[in-house]
């Protein structure tokens, strides 16, 4: 039996789905969903608040103050609630509206910028809204994320250990990049400990994180508008770009097996397969991908016909045929008896 007294403490570190049934390819999800905030956000801002609290900048009563596209805000909106903090969360309007409302309900104040910046695109213009908040007000603290060491931190202590106790014969590691703690994270812990590992990195199409052209970018979670600093190449062995398209596709695709994905498992598993084909060795590979989220905070995006038209102008003709409703039961015949019978 399991028994916690505050929600941070409670996360699934040892369960994966074989896809091997779907994708055809011997790829491990490792599915980081299983928390009380939804997604593998909750140990990075775990460990960033109490790296704070332990370096002395934070002390219950502050107030933090984080950029994020959705789930590190949803994490840290959970941690601030049960560990003495207020929380304000800047993002943008990319926020799917369950994130959003989720942070609300946990008492985070929400700040929604509508216009990116000139260069640093939405990413930009949020950061620069972080700095003036923390320069208007003493005691605010801004955690910072895309530079925290606590960031990656939290993924080489947990993250890494857990999927090598796992798969101790693993071959290659595909690992989404967003502000790249969790990429970083693994790929030092598998270069220190489990070197012979391959690290692939997964960006989105657009995402200049990598040295990439920018361009538009609709689904939370991968891809930056500015590099960020927690990033160290030299740690990573090769890197896929994915379009969101291809993204969609996947995450239809997995519906039809009865799993219900976020957007950023999507590309991951898509820059996987992609990996895959182009590098396949005449053996085959024990690959593992990291799942950051489930599906349920998309359903208004990803897994919603008009919106996926929308913007990619995908229709069901170019999706994965996903499950139909079941057919209702056959009515139940009803006998009928004769008066004299039924006297």
């Amino acid at each position: 039996m399991t028994v916690i007294s505050t929600p941070h403490e409670f996360n699934v570190p040892d369960l994966f789905v074989d896809l091997k049934d779907i994708l055809g390819d011997q790829l491990y999800l490792k599915c980081e969903g299983f928390n009380f905030a939804g997604s593998i956000k909750l140990k990075a801002a775990v460990e960033m608040v109490t790296r704070g609290e332990r370096a002395g900048t934070l002390r219950p009563g502050m107030t933090l103050v984080e950029s994020s596209s959705g789930n590190l805000g949803v994490a840290l909106s959970l941690v601030a609630a049960s560990m003495g903090y207020r929380f304000v969360c800047v993002t943008d309007n990319r926020c799917t509206l369950a994130n959003r409302q989720r942070m609300e309900n946990l008492g985070a104040q929400v700040r929604v910028i509508t216009a990116p910046d000139e260069t640093g695109g939405f990413l930009g213009a949020r950061i620069r809204h972080v700095r003036e908040l923390c320069a208007a007000n003493t005691d605010y603290v801004w955690l910072n994320q895309y530079a925290n060491p606590g960031n990656w931190m939290s993924h080489y202590r947990t993250t890494g250990p857990e999927i090598a106790a796992q798969f101790p014969d693993l071959d290659v590691l595909f690992i989404g990049a967003g502000t790249t703690g969790t990429l970083m994270g693994c790929a030092r812990y598998f270069r220190e400990q489990h070197p012979a590992v391959t690290v692939v990195a997964v960006d989105s199409v657009g995402s200049v994180t990598f040295g990439t052209p920018p361009g538009p970018r609709m689904i939370p979670g991968l891809g930056t508008s500015v590099r960020p600093e927690l990033l160290d190449e030299s740690f990573v062995d090769a890197v896929v770009h994915v379009p969101e398209a291809d993204t969609i596709r996947m995450c239809h695709r997995l519906v039809k097996g009865g799993f219900v994905f976020g957007g950023s498992t999507g590309t991951v598993l898509s820059g996987a397969q992609k990996w895959i084909g182009e590098n396949r060795p005449e053996r085959d590979i024990v690959g593992v991908a990291i799942s950051p989220d489930l599906g349920d905070h998309y359903m208004d995006t990803v897994y919603r016909d008009k919106w996926v038209q929308d913007i990619y102008g995908l229709d069901g003709a170019d999706l994965p045929e996903r499950p139909g409703p079941a057919a209702p039961p056959p009515r139940p015949q009803m006998e009928t008896a004769s008066i004299d019978s039924a006297r």
